[in-house]
């Protein structure tokens, strides 16, 4: 069977790393708002924030609250005065670089509008076409274009380009170096994102020991994935979660609020 360009390797992971890009952007916009956190896990983490541990914090009571991610806007916004200025800094070069790259990749596949027809010998746009919405639309002087809806449909907008999505007429196929260049710039976007939010594969040693068994306690980040905790003494450790490959004890998800429950009272 012949890859095509829709399937092969580059596009998905251009696919992948775009996604996880829209997935994550709301917990990056909500960081900007939040003083950056010493402690660990990221308290920009799903684990952290669904399981309200932010709340157990000795300084909740000098924070605004912050909506949940759910109901974030997915555009970024002045900040007057940003808590988090890595995290601003990355929202700023991620929005940038990918509303860049689709100013690009329209200018190269996607079609022009359609002239209409002729009125008093003047020809106009076909308001239809120039209203399609997959098409990317510029920015101008006097309108953002495809902007005002964010990153998130950029992202979107993007992924249905790596993956060369038929939509009549409007797109050309995808030439092979534009389509690196996507990737290339989807998974730089990525590691930006998770760069700033703890997420990217780091190893912390926690001060407390674990509460079931006193042994070394160590929180894992990755690319991807939630945070786990592990702890050194193995299977001897009488916590009440799994085995992970390596023999230790891992809490992992809504396991992790017991974890720092249990903590706490032994503090």
């Amino acid at each position: 069977m012949t890859t095509t360009l829709a399937t092969s390797p580059t596009a998905h992971r251009a696919a992948v790393d775009l996604a996880a890009v829209r997935e994550q952007w709301g917990d990056l916009l909500a960081a900007i708002g939040r003083r950056p956190a010493a402690e660990w896990p990221p308290r920009d983490s799903r684990a952290y924030i669904d399981g309200h541990l932010a709340e157990q914090s000795d300084d909740v009571d000098d924070e605004q609250p912050v909506e949940t991610v759910g109901r974030l806007p997915l555009l970024l916004r002045e900040h007057p005065a940003p808590l988090n200025l890595g995290a601003l800094d990355a929202a700023i070069e991620v929005e940038r670089e990918l509303f860049d790259l689709a100013d690009q990749v329209a200018g190269a596949v996607q079609r022009p509008i359609r002239a209409a027809f002729p009125h008093r010998g003047q020809y106009r746009h076909d308001s239809a076409d120039a209203a399609d919405p997959a098409r990317w639309h510029y920015q101008a002087p006097t309108s953002p274009g495809s902007r005002a809806f964010g990153l998130h449909w950029a992202a979107v907008w993007l992924e249905g380009r790596a993956l060369e999505e038929m939509h009549g007429d409007l797109f050309r196929p995808m030439p092979v170096r534009l389509l690196d260049h996507i990737a290339l710039t989807a998974h730089r976007a990525r590691r930006t994102v998770e760069r700033s939010l703890g997420r990217d594969g780091r190893t912390t040693t926690l001060d407390a020991p674990c509460p079931y068994c006193g042994g070394q306690l160590a929180g894992h980040t990755r690319s991807g994935g939630e945070p786990v905790v592990t702890c050194s003494t193995g299977s001897a450790c009488g916590a009440p979660v799994l085995l992970d490959d390596r023999h230790r004890r891992a809490w992992r998800g809504a396991e992790l609020v017991g974890l720092f429950v249990a903590m706490e009272s032994r503090r």
